[in-house]
């Protein structure tokens, strides 16, 4: 995910860089050019200072791990807001763009606006995020009720939660690319996108939180520290769980953002290209049936690549537990199980299994471009950016809520908000061994039914959701590079192909 945040705002600054390269009166003032990575420098400054704030005791026994980690990006996003009106006034008074024939006018206020939508829909995004997958909130905790019917109600209802954590994402990410649009064309979405991750030290802080607390706990328990240490560690670490997903709700839009800025770097380099060559302009309509064939299978393709990334997550699960099964024999018999062999399943399949998604990424809208031409490539990258992002909110936030379930499970609270439903992670049962009746104890048919929603979760939130905002952006990226190369040379094939015919 750091990689992914880190990506995201160098993706979204040069995108910013290009776009700009068609305003003069930005080209004509220097400071102006460096304008975004100013404002990326004063989003280190603030997280700085923000990261005190953390220290700080003011609700008492009420401000929890994830309410104290959640503040920090409040606090970082308010500061933030002030911080960067003294950056504005480097830009010059007017600055006159054109995107799609259409002439924009943006003022310094109008460029604050745009990088504070984008500020503000990222704290709202993340708050939402907090909402669903958090176990203080009711929708995690109606999942763990549902613990007590098996775990199909339990799939049901995470499948249910994800789909309905998309609402408030997309509506704020909608608005702020509306606003960022008519402030300043395709620079305005540029600068919206690296105003949501102006604060990226911050949530790359709350992200690593969570793996942090999870090894923590994986250290206390093979160590053989006391219960009570795992216990601690299992609530830092659902703590960690939310927090981990507000940083996922951060790399999905911004993800959404930056694609869509580097999509309008896309165009306006075929844009100069075309002039250059003497060729119409570039107009993107849907009703084109090449843009709309390829809108189509842009669509498509993040449901592709989540079919590799989950199949590969199971093919991995597969081998290990064959391994794991046929050194059974020799650990019961007081052998020492081989941890090598367990490490090398994982390391090849992580390797192995990323080859066919990973041509997908980059394969995809190079062939794309090159025979169908630009007009298919830019269907192809607005169906990957609509559907990519559905799919990665809906992925990260089940799998999210059903980890917390299952955290909710095993925790101390064992009564839910209703004072009449409780759950327990433990029974004792009588069992027949050898003959002879012995107390076993066992996890609850709740307990069971939690675990194989966070199963089920694992391979969404930490493989296919995350993912997605690499094929989103990659592909972008992509286009933009050999976006010269395609408005030159794309489409002949097919052009000669329907001649000929």
């Amino acid at each position: 995910m750091g990689a992914d945040l880190f990506g995201s705002l160098a993706e979204s600054t040069c995108a910013a860089l290009v776009v700009s390269s068609t305003c003069w009166e930005i080209v004509k003032t220097p400071d102006a050019m460096y304008f975004p990575l100013i404002i990326t420098g004063c989003g280190i400054c603030v997280s700085f200072v923000t990261i005190w704030f953390a220290h700080l005791e003011c609700f008492g026994d009420s401000y929890t791990v994830d309410k104290r980690l959640f503040w920090q990006v409040v606090i970082s996003t308010l500061f933030m807001t002030g911080a960067i009106i003294p950056p504005i006034y480097m830009l010059p008074d007017t600055m006159d763009m054109v995107f799609g024939g259409k002439d924009y006018t943006a003022t310094p206020w109008k460029i604050f606006g745009c990088i504070a939508m984008g500020l503000w829909s990222g704290l709202i995004i993340g708050g939402s995020t907090e909402y669903y997958t958090s176990n203080s909130y009711s929708p995690t905790q109606d999942i763990a009720r549902s613990t007590k019917y098996g775990p199909a109600p339990v799939i049901i209802k995470g499948l249910a939660l994800g789909y309905l954590s998309n609402i408030i994402p997309i509506f704020c990410l909608s608005a702020t690319i509306l606003v960022a649009f008519e402030f300043a064309a395709m620079y305005g979405v540029a600068m919206a996108a690296i105003g949501m991750l102006g604060v990226l030290p911050i949530a790359l802080a709350i992200d690593g939180y969570g793996p942090i607390s999870d090894n923590a706990g994986g250290i206390a328990e093979m160590s053989g520290l006391e219960e009570v240490v795992r216990e601690r560690t299992d609530e830092l670490d659902a703590a960690g769980n939310t927090t981990a997903a507000i940083g996922k709700g951060f790399a999905i839009g911004s993800a959404c953002l930056v694609a869509l800025a580097l999509f309008g770097a896309f165009i306006t380099r075929v844009t100069e290209d075309n002039k250059a060559a003497g060729k119409e302009a570039v107009t993107i309509d849907i009703l084109n049936p090449m843009c709309f064939a390829g809108l189509l299978f842009g669509a498509m393709l993040p449901y592709w690549f989540s079919a590799l990334t989950m199949s590969a997550v199971g093919d991995a699960a597969e081998s290990m537990i064959e391994e794991i099964v046929s050194q059974e024999a020799t650990i019961m018999a007081g052998g020492a199980p081989d941890h090598e062999k367990c490490i090398a399943i994982s390391t090849q399949a992580s390797l192995t299994k990323m080859i066919a998604p990973g041509c997908i990424v980059i394969i995809s809208p190079l062939l794309c471009g090159f025979v169908f031409g630009y007009q298919a490539l830019a269907g192809l990258l607005a169906g990957i950016i609509v559907s990519g992002i559905q799919i990665a909110f809906s992925a990260s936030n089940t799998g999210g809520s059903w980890d917390n379930c299952k955290k909710f499970v095993e925790g101390k609270k064992l009564s839910l908000d209703d004072g009449k439903t409780f759950i327990k992670k433990k029974m004792t049962v009588i069992q027949l061994i050898d003959g002879e009746q012995v107390e076993v104890t066992t996890s609850t048919p709740e307990h069971a039914a939690a675990v194989v929603g966070d199963t089920v979760g694992d391979p969404l939130k930490d493989t296919s959701g995350p993912s997605i905002n690499i094929l989103i952006k990659l592909s972008a990226i992509t286009s933009l590079v050999f976006g010269s190369f395609i408005a030159k040379d794309g489409g002949k094939l097919f052009e000669t192909k329907a001649k000929s015919e």
